[in-house]
This record gives structure tokens, sequence and C-alpha cells, in this order.
């Protein structure tokens, strides 16, 4: 069976690719490798408000949906990132109550936001953030060595982009890296 890594949010930030998304960017606990996730604005508006801390006058959505779950005596105890499949992340939300265990399905975004407020661990199989992240070890930056018309090579560029905080082009450049990896 695939093993589960733990993620965390990094960041959150405005996409440079798609006009009113955001780049959220999750990063490997106790571990080097990020993952770039598009989401809309108020999955966005609603986890950075939490992360910084800012109470809003009226509960929102996430909000509503935790107090809900007490209230009902169930919790949120785990979201897992299961799939990944043309940039689309797909996952489950994992709930309690009494003794059993509910699995929902549930869009990235809004797990995380969920997760955050609920303080569990957000997971993905470990093939997934593998295929999808981007790696930030020295091994990694060196692997391919190929160069660009830039005459930099496509590790310091992805290096360069997540610098910049540009996880679009970042993700871009990762699926580039991958594709001639497999192709070897």
């Amino acid at each position: 069976m695939d093993k589960k890594v733990e993620l965390q949010v990094i960041n959150i930030t405005n996409s440079q690719a798609q006009i009113g998304a955001f780049a959220m960017l999750l990063g490997e606990v106790d571990g080097e490798r990020q993952l770039p996730i598009i989401i809309g604005p108020a999955e966005a508006q609603a986890t950075a408000l939490y992360l910084k801390g800012v109470k809003t006058p009226r509960p929102l959505t996430h909000d509503l949906f935790i107090t809900s779950l007490t209230v009902l005596g169930a919790s949120l105890i785990r979201v897992l990132i299961y799939k990944a499949k043309d940039g689309i992340f797909y996952s489950y939300i994992y709930l309690k109550k009494d003794n059993e265990i509910i699995r929902i399905d549930a869009r990235t975004s809004d797990a995380i936001a969920l997760a955050v407020r609920a303080d569990c661990p957000i997971l993905i199989y470990e093939s997934i953030l593998e295929q999808e992240c981007l790696h930030l070890s020295g091994e990694e930056r060196t692997r391919s060595g190929q160069i660009n018309d830039e005459g930099i090579s496509d590790e310091e560029a992805l290096q360069q982009a997540i610098k910049e905080e540009n996880y679009e082009l970042a993700a871009r450049i990762r699926d580039q890296i991958n594709s001639r990896n497999n192709n070897q």
C-alpha cells in the first residue's frame, strides 16, 4: 500500500496563470517537497484569513461546517489527497462520530480550508506527491541538467519560479522535467 505523507500550507498567492484564481503552496512536513495547487478566490480568502488569525464578523462557510460537525458530535480527523489528474487534485475528508469513520469526497481547496480550522493532518499518497511535487533538494535541482533558451537549467528555472512565488510556472517546469525523465 502507498505510504501517506503529511503536508502543511506554506503560502497562498495570486495566480499569475489564471485571472481570479490563486495558487496554494503545500509543503511536506519534515521534508523538502512542495506541491502547488490552483484554488478559487473564496477558498483562498477563507484559508488565508484563518491562517492569519483574522476574525470575521459572521462565520464563513468553512467555519459553519466545522461548527455544525461539533454540534452534531462529529469531528474532522484528516484530509487525504488521493488522486491527481490533469492538474486537478481529488480529496476525501474523514469524519469521526462515535466509533464510526465517515469518508466524504471534497474539493481539495475546501478540504484544506476545513483541515486548517480543525487542526487535522493533510495527507497525500507518496506516489502522487512524488509525481506532482516541486523538488527543492540539491540532488533534484541537478538531476537532468537541461539548459533552456536563456542559458540556465530547467532546475535553476524551477528554483527561480519558486523563489518568485510563480507556482504555476514552477508546476509547468516540473511537468517538463518529469516528462523528459519519464521518456529517458
